[in-house]
């Protein structure tokens, strides 16, 4: 199995969206950019992906600038171009029109050095939604807790 080396997560992404589908797609990057990300550093909080021509974009992805870049610097919240197959471009065009649809970067990764992105096609959780899931969540840290009681002698 190949190395998985995870740069940052979008933790608020299931606690706000139905994940339906999920996708790899890699990530056109200059220099500077791929020297922050080995660094550990960069942020998918605010961050989408939009389809446009064909083409799949990641949009408002916040990657620092590189410290020891000059002039080669990048900009931090530029436009990043997705690649991803056509077919799937399509799939994931066709599911955003949907109410209530987008499409929201998961996790930003390394894999045998090349910069990967998971990204999913999700639907909006609604406040019950929400509040549902984390019951369900509590239910089960507490059935876990009273197990491990149990358990013990």
């Amino acid at each position: 199995m190949a190395e998985l080396t995870v740069v940052a997560t979008n933790r608020r992404a299931r606690h706000d969206y139905f994940i339906e589908d999920t996708f790899e797609a890699g990530l056109v990057l200059t220099g500077t950019e791929v020297k922050s990300l080995r660094r550990g550093r960069a942020s998918l909080a605010e961050a989408f992906v939009s389809v446009d021509r064909g083409e799949a974009w990641l949009e408002n992805a916040h990657i620092p600038e590189y410290g020891e870049g000059a002039w080669t610097n990048h900009a931090p919240r530029r436009k990043r171009k997705l690649l991803l197959h056509a077919e799937e471009i399509e799939v994931l065009a066709e599911g955003s029109r949907d109410k209530g649809s987008t499409i929201i970067p998961l996790r930003l990764y390394f894999v045998k050095g090349r910069a990967k992105i998971e990204i999913g096609l999700a639907k909006g959780k609604k406040l019950y939604d929400k509040r549902q899931s984390l019951k369900e969540k509590q239910d089960a840290r507490e059935a876990q807790s009273a197990m491990s009681l149990r358990a013990k002698p």
